[in-house]
This record gives structure tokens, sequence and C-alpha cells, in this order.
């Protein structure tokens, strides 16, 4: 039984919450990493618990062959009154994080590589420190896909845009859904089908893409 790990999956109701299940269900043993109830609690703001945690889980349990970063630190603010410590601690969890987990799970690797899907936003404006954190790591994810695909590892960043993950109110669900091309939100169930894919061995021929799987929300019309 192939080995993942799934980070960000501490919300019932999140998308990481959604994939671990989804995973299991397609054969893939499955663990996770958050700090409060994950199988392998970890800091991910700490900038030596990336490597120490895939290192661990490597040496309890095998080699990980998926590696799904939903993982992210978000407080909102803008130009104006991001603060040096708070953008510090966004880059530290959602990019440098994601470097460092990337970097160990390519070491412990075997001859069969394996497939890494990160999660994406577009929110940018009054969420500063988020979106740019968030720019940082797909364009990490992306070097990783060319630098790590002669090990046989793929990489892809997901945007799944707007997510009924429960933090909408009634209005922002309307407004949203009225926008949408399918006349509905997303859910966290539609998401897990997609990184699944990409975890197959029919979906590791897709690496290098930043895809939109937001059920058209970002057409334009």
């Amino acid at each position: 039984m192939p080995l993942a790990l799934v980070t960000g999956a501490a919300r019932a109701n999140s998308i990481a919450a959604a994939i671990v299940p989804r995973l299991r269900e397609e054969g893939w043993d499955v663990v996770t990493s958050e700090l409060d109830s994950g199988d392998y609690p970890c800091d991910l703001a700490d900038p030596a618990a990336p490597t120490e945690l895939i290192e661990r889980i490597a040496r309890e349990r095998g080699t990980l062959h998926a590696l799904v970063l939903s993982h992210a630190h978000d407080v909102e603010s803008g130009i104006l009154d991001t603060t040096a410590g708070s953008f510090d601690t966004h880059v530290a969890v959602n990019a440098r994080a994601t470097l460092l987990l990337i970097a160990a799970f390519a070491r412990q690797a075997d001859e069969t590589g394996g497939a890494i899907v990160a999660f994406t936003s577009d929110h940018t404006t009054g969420n500063l420190p988020y979106g740019a954190s968030k720019g940082a790591l797909d364009r990490i994810v992306i070097s990783a896909a060319r630098e790590l695909g002669p090990r046989g590892i793929s990489a892809n960043v997901v945007n799944p845009g707007p997510i009924d993950t429960g933090w909408m109110d009634d209005e922002t669900r309307d407004a949203l859904t009225a926008h949408h091309a399918l006349g509905r939100m997303g859910t966290p169930r539609d998401i897990a089908g997609i990184a699944a894919f990409l975890l197959s061995p029919e979906g590791r021929w897709i690496s290098g893409q930043l895809l939109h799987t937001d059920g058209g929300f970002s057409a334009r019309f």
C-alpha cells in the first residue's frame, strides 16, 4: 500500500480533510501532520520541522510516494498594516516549509518516484502576506517539477477557487454562486477527486502545472 502525507487536514470541513478519506478509498496509506491532531504533529513554522517530519515518517512507516501540501497560515492584512513579523510567518509556513518538505520528500523517494500536489490561491488584495507567500509556493512547486522530474516525481499546483469549507456567510455564498459557471459552489469533495487523480499513475503524466480546478469560476465570458 503506497504511503501519502497530507498536511493541513485539521479542520473537519477542509479540502485536506476530504482528501484523506478519498486517498484511503483509492488504496493509499495516509498520514497527517497537524500540530494538535495529526498522526505526526508538526509545527511547520519551525525551520527544522519539515525535514524532521519527512525523515521520521520514512523511518517509521516506510517510503513516501505522495505529498499533498494543503497547510496554510492566513491572517488578513494589506500593504499598510502588514507587519514584518506577520509577513515572515506567512513565508515560513506557506513557502519555506513547502520547499523543505518537497526537498526531504525527494531525498527519501525510491526508484518509483512519487507525486506532489500543493494548493494555492488568487487571494492577494487585502490579504497580502498570504497571497505573496502562495505566489512563492507556486514557483517552488513548478520548479520542483523540472528539477525532480528525472527522479520520477511529478509536481503540480492546484488553485481550487472559492470552496465552501465553512468560512462563507450566506451573502458571500450567494454572491460567488451568482458568478459561477456551473451555478454552484465547489466542495472539498470536488477537489479531493482531482488530487487523487493527480497522485494516480495516470495523473502523474501531468506535471509542472498551475491548474485552475474551480469549475469554471475563473473563466471569462
